[in-house]
């Protein structure tokens, strides 16, 4: 019933499973662990009992491998259930199911835009404490971008924190540190929100040691699968971990310094758009958007996918160019720019708002209008 993640096949386990077991095939760090493959799941609970009895009851992540996943045309990034930190076995049952049920949410629906639901495995892996987390794009030319920050990678991949910025080409790191406010842990049973002291928020989560250490990886990791890749990494103790990895739908665009607009950040995916902003601080306002709106919200975590799909463009306060709603931006052919300093509070809701999602500017070109 269960398949071992170094066995793990596309046809039975989902790409995502699949590549992670050829990885560990090849001798390179990932955290074990087993799958619970496509197909009716029967009784779970002696499998993956013993399974988990023989790994000393770790800490686990619970991770969704569905048929639709990781994907060269479609990364379906961050749109079904993962767990972190799960312990005990009614815990990582409970988990199992709601990965499975994910498949159905709406986030998970708006992404396939009508298309079939998938068959969906679930990974079951050592949960891996990091110290810093992050992603990496390895890229034709031979350079690598990565984007980390402290903590546990939900806080990057989710937009929740502005993260650093790394771009190792040539032989050299060119860095960009970020004001990294919060980071998520595992503090024993469940997850917690930490405030970063402020003398640790501005120091670089990488050396350029590290980063070369991390793209020397991502290269091996490149070449091993055969195309360039989206790399998910966490660091413990500066060893590196490989959590997930898959082609590259749609390229970032170039990181540059130079910003023509008053309001400025992160080039997050190319294209120009110009329509009247919608701002929104949460679900609560996912009513107000219509077609044609620009987004603007303190971030995108991948539960606000339904609304890439009618939005003209994004603007966010935090988030990198790595992040799932980012990577979803791009494959929807919207644009969107990441990490404007108080964007909900300098953009009136209403006004006309151009943004040029490759040179990170957001200008506005009329004033609000009436209504919300």
């Amino acid at each position: 019933m269960l398949v071992p993640l170094a066995a793990a096949t596309v046809d039975r386990c989902g790409a995502k499973a699949a590549t992670l077991g050829m990885l560990l095939r090849q001798d390179l760090p990932v955290p074990d662990g087993i799958v619970i493959p496509f197909g009716p799941a029967g009784d779970l609970v002696p499998p993956v009992a013993d399974w988990l009895e023989s790994a000393g009851d770790p800490p686990v992540a619970v991770r969704s491998s569905a048929a639709n996943e990781d994907g060269a045309l479609a990364s379906a990034a961050g749109q079904h259930d993962s767990f972190l930190g799960v312990q005990g076995v009614a815990a990582v049952l409970d988990a199992v199911r709601a990965c499975l049920a994910s498949v159905w949410s709406a986030r998970a629906t708006a992404y396939r835009d009508g298309a079939e639901a998938p068959a969906m495995a679930v990974i079951v892996q050592r949960h891996v404490d990091a110290d810093v987390a992050g992603v990496m794009f390895t890229r034709a030319d031979g350079s690598t971008l990565i984007e980390s920050s402290w903590g546990l990678g939900p806080s990057l991949v989710e937009g929740r924190v502005t993260p650093d910025s790394y771009v190792v080409a040539d032989g050299s790191v060119t860095r960009r540190i970020a004001d990294k406010r919060t980071s998520l842990d595992r503090n024993g049973p469940g997850l917690v929100v930490r405030r970063v002291p402020p003398a640790q928020r501005r120091t670089a989560t990488l050396s350029d040691a590290t980063a070369f250490q991390l793209a020397d990886l991502a290269r091996t990791v490149a070449a091993v699968l055969g195309a360039p890749q989206d790399i998910e990494w966490a660091l413990v103790d500066g060893v590196p971990w490989l959590l997930q990895a898959r082609p590259i739908t749609a390229e970032p665009p170039t990181p540059t310094t130079a910003h023509p607009a008053p309001l400025t950040g992160i080039p997050g995916s190319h294209g120009t758009a110009t329509g009247p902003a919608r701002v929104v601080r949460g679900p609560a306002d996912f009513p107000t958007v219509r077609p044609g709106d620009i987004l603007i919200c303190p971030h995108t975590d991948p539960a606000w996918t339904p609304l890439l799909s009618i939005a003209a463009g994004v603007v966010t306060e935090t988030g990198g160019t790595l992040s799932h709603a980012a990577i979803v931006a791009r494959e929807k052919h919207i644009p969107a720019v990441l990490a404007v300093e108080a964007a909900t509070t300098t953009i009136p809701n209403g006004a006309t708002v151009t943004v040029n999602g490759a040179k990170g500017a957001v200008q506005l070109t009329g004033c609000a209008r009436g209504g919300s």
